[in-house]
């Protein structure tokens, strides 16, 4: 079958790790050829062991062009060498769940701020699975573990620049692993969510967005948002909940952030959890309902090690565990992350 120059040469097939899929990508005549307008109408072949199923030139266009990885002076798919391996990589991902529906997408996960949360995270995702799937089935994933003692250092010493390059450096690893989509497993990180996800061409899948549904879903709108203080007192967090989903969110008194956010840092970030802190964060939970909160957001990942529903007189939405499992039915129901 006959396709536009993306891969040439001996180098043109690449058997892909999910079900043994085979990609042929066969150049117009000989390697490296531009395409022609009659090569639009051809089509590329996606072998499944014993059967064939050809995917239209056009709708691998359609899909690249949503990645923003074409080249501007590249005809509409540009030669091997002008193709990047990110776009390469993704095109295979794409072509083997047009070709196999049934393909669980591998989460890539950025972890380790701290590790306490991310183990929450994996064991979360990993039980799901296998719930959902039985016997002894397992999540595929991908997880780049960050040093938290330098990404805290950096966090304090407000240098958010080098944050966010380590961040992005980290999302462009897990997808040139192989992973389908992008978990930060932090709610303070999604400060950087935009700049990682403009230089990924895999979907980010934001903390924020699940738990913002699920409080509208049950008809509730003004919220108390606990965190690290660089949650609580920065816009990015509070202004996603509002002007994407129109809620009211409150966050603690100055004595109250503090509280909360030396909590996190000097203890559940090193899996120390207190009765005495449970003690504080019940009460900083009850100002806010006194103030007329309607349900609490838990906006660090850590905090689900400390409180639960049974320490608040509202409904508490843990994005922890929110945010782990809607990865889970991304990578099962294959929806889209950036979709509403």
């Amino acid at each position: 079958m006959v396709a536009g120059s993306m891969v040439a040469g001996p180098r043109s097939c690449a058997r892909a790790a999910h079900h043994e899929t085979q990609l042929s990508f066969s150049v117009c005549g000989k390697k490296n050829r531009p395409m022609t307008g009659s090569d639009a109408r051809s089509s590329v072949s996606v072998g499944t062991l014993a059967r064939v199923r050809y995917v239209p030139i056009a709708d691998i266009e359609q899909r690249a062009r949503k990645t923003q990885l074409w080249s501007s002076k590249a005809s509409p798919l540009c030669g091997c060498r002008e193709a990047t391996a990110r776009m390469v990589n993704r095109l295979r991902r794409e072509l083997v769940r047009t070709s196999k529906g049934d393909v669980m997408k591998v989460i890539g996960l950025i972890g380790g701020m701290s590790w306490e949360s991310s183990a929450e995270y994996y064991r979360i995702i990993n039980q799901a699975v296998r719930q959902r799937l039985g016997g002894v089935h397992s999540a595929k994933c991908l997880m780049w573990s960050m040093d938290f003692g330098e990404i805290e250092r950096l966090q304090h010493d407000g240098d958010w620049t080098t944050l966010t390059n380590e961040m992005v450096a980290a999302a462009r690893r897990l997808e040139s692993g192989g992973a389908d989509f992008i978990v930060i497993c932090t709610n303070t990180m999604h400060r950087m969510a935009d700049a990682v996800s403009d230089a990924i061409s895999i979907p980010l899948h934001h903390i924020a967005d699940p738990t913002a549904r699920k409080i509208m879903d049950v008809g509730l709108r003004r919220v108390g948002l606990l965190g690290t203080a660089f949650t609580m007192e920065q816009d990015f967090y509070k202004r996603r909940l509002a002007e994407n989903f129109g809620l009211d969110v409150m966050v603690p008194d100055d004595q109250d952030r503090k509280t909360v956010h030396d909590i996190i840092y000097k203890e559940l970030v090193a899996g120390i959890v207190r009765n005495s802190s449970r003690e504080a964060y019940r009460k900083v939970i009850q100002r806010l309902v006194d103030r007329g909160a309607e349900a609490i957001i838990m906006g660090c990942t850590e905090i689900m090690l400390l409180v639960s529903q049974t320490d608040s007189g509202v409904p508490v939405f843990d994005t922890t565990e929110i945010h782990a499992l809607t990865a889970v039915d991304i990578a099962l129901g294959g929806r889209d992350p950036e979709l509403p």
